[in-house]
């Protein structure tokens, strides 16, 4: 993998993807449209949505209506784990074009493991899908390093996409990515509103005219192969997540990141795998 002279962008396997994302979680109705129309002026150029989020035709419409050819942005999205059964694989996805107005996406994940569907089947209905250009590239969401790894034995995938922030370390699945040429997405990269309230983050900003978000951001895209998509639910926090190309971390800035705590998870639910695994 490398990035462009810029560094606003990655290339992985062929694919180029926009390192800065909008993401679209908790967002719907006028507010998802909205949103998504908003970064698509501000410029951001990869969209990331869900079937779990209930948004896919709200940012269908917005992506409509911004007037940006669809050549130019990168659209995920991803499958609920009810639709993972081989035979249900292509009616979700196809439902999912519907909603969002496109005749592919650029990525479809798996959104959380589902041990009660045969992985390397669910994986074999995303290859077709594939062969078909329904979908550019196949990933997953939420697999530990070590369940990522078994995919990969079963299918090639272009991303893995998990929290990822300043107080969590996710070391085991930036190994497996970089040694696969995977993209590692960030999602909650702002700690669910905890990196804002951060000292030492903040301490960091001030000494670079920047916010903690931005100190945040800006380390989370210092690692080769991670992409973000941060969601924002206003104008002004969405210019401030894009704005975060135009200056450097210190090496010591990155230690001290590197130093906090990496053991705080915001996102665990019942049906989330043993993350060691």
């Amino acid at each position: 993998m490398e990035l462009e002279n810029d560094g606003t962008a990655l290339i992985v396997q062929g694919a180029r993807i926009p390192r800065l994302g909008f993401g679209t979680w908790l967002l719907q109705g006028d507010e998802a449209y909205d949103g998504v129309r908003d970064a698509l002026e501000i410029g951001y150029r990869h969209i990331d949505t869900a079937r779990a989020y209930e948004n896919e035709e709200d940012v269908g419409r917005a992506i409509a209506d911004s007037g940006v050819d669809r050549g130019e942005f990168w659209l995920t999205t991803k499958l609920w784990t009810s639709d993972f059964a081989p035979d249900r694989v292509r009616d979700a996805a196809e439902d999912s074009l519907r909603n969002l107005r496109v005749d592919h996406v650029d990525l479809l994940l798996l959104h959380w493991p589902n041990p009660e569907v045969e992985l390397e089947a669910t994986l074999q209905a995303l290859a077709e899908l594939r062969a078909d250009e329904l979908i550019g590239h196949a990933g997953v969401s939420n697999f530990p390093a070590g369940l990522l790894q078994r995919a990969l034995e079963m299918a090639p995938l272009l991303a893995d996409q998990v929290e990822y922030h300043p107080f969590l370390g996710q070391d085991a699945l930036v190994d497996v990515c970089l040694a696969n040429d995977l993209t590692l997405t960030a999602y909650s990269p702002l700690a669910h509103g905890e990196v804002p309230k951060d000292a030492a983050l903040n301490e960091i900003g001030e000494a670079h005219g920047k916010s903690a978000g931005q100190v945040a951001l800006r380390w989370l895209l210092d690692q080769k192969c991670v992409t973000t998509a941060p969601k924002a639910s206003s104008h002004a926090r969405r210019v401030e997540n894009f704005e975060v190309f135009d200056f450097a971390l210190t090496d010591a800035d990155r230690a001290r990141i590197d130093d906090m705590r990496k053991d705080h998870r915001t996102v665990d639910p019942p049906w989330a795998p043993d993350w060691a695994a």
